[in-house]
């Protein structure tokens, strides 16, 4: 697919709720949030339920996309620098499968990623020892049941990485929970390893990010909280969103505790 540039205006949100679309927001791609919940295709919806049994019409799927450099300042109070993106696991720890080209860059970039998060609350976040699949991708159009990281190349341009997560409310509970989730690294970019190589984009640096969202949490834009693992952009040679700051550990202990 060809990709799009930065100065089309591309649709960004269609929020569902009971079956009625509400409405698509055209924003320039450039300054465009991520985070935003779109149609869930139908196919879906009976692949979810055969993972989690899911109330009618609770399916939700949020993509946040993780762009290069660019800067937004949002002026008004003090802000915060973590953000929630109002679902999470009931079920933890969290099995994930990284499909060996991604491995293959830096061996245990992903996992030392995912032990970044473990370490700052009480509870075991994610599964220790990763599963390792050729087939796992970035499943856009419907939850399969695994977490999964891998490489692919995202439509539109200046995108590092995207992850996609799949929410629902459980047959005959209450709130929404985590199903699934996937990270896609886009191969426009040349990933290694940024301590020794600053020319190159830092794997660990970004899945560190990625898998924020995959706990649920959403990207920060406001400059003052450039520093933080969730801000919402990087460049080549950063290695800073490998640790976490104090608001992402706050964001992370309000989803699961200290």
């Amino acid at each position: 697919m060809k990709k799009l540039s930065l100065g089309i205006l591309i649709g960004v949100a269609i929020f569902v709720f009971a079956g009625i679309t509400r409405g698509i927001v055209f924003v320039p791609a450039i300054v465009v949030p991520s985070g935003v919940t779109v149609s869930v295709p139908d196919v879906a919806v009976d692949k979810a339920q055969a993972l989690v049994p899911l109330e009618p019409g609770s399916l939700e799927r949020t993509i946040f996309i993780h762009y290069a450099n660019g800067k937004v300042v949002v002026k008004g109070k003090a802000p915060a620098c973590y953000k929630l993106l109002g679902v999470q696991w009931k079920s933890l720890p969290i099995s994930y499968v990284i499909n060996p080209n991604v491995e293959s860059i830096v061996p245990g970039a992903i996992s030392v990623s995912n032990e970044t998060w473990d370490i700052a609350t009480s509870r075991e976040l994610f599964n220790d020892t990763p599963f390792f699949d050729s087939s796992a991708d970035w499943d856009s159009d419907y939850p399969d049941g695994r977490n999964e990281y891998s490489l692919g190349n995202y439509p539109q341009k200046g995108v590092i990485a995207v992850t996609v997560i799949w929410s629902g409310v459980p047959l005959g509970g209450r709130g929404r929970q985590i199903v699934d989730y996937d990270v896609m690294f886009d191969t426009d970019y040349a990933w290694g390893d940024a301590s020794i190589n600053p020319a190159v984009m830092d794997l660990q640096n970004i899945a560190t990010h990625e898998s924020g969202h995959g706990l649920g949490l959403a990207d920060i834009y406001d400059s003052v909280c450039s520093a933080v693992t969730m801000y919402g952009y990087s460049s080549y040679g950063e290695t800073q969103k490998r640790i976490l700051e104090q608001p992402d550990i706050t964001g992370l202990q309000k989803l699961y505790g200290y």
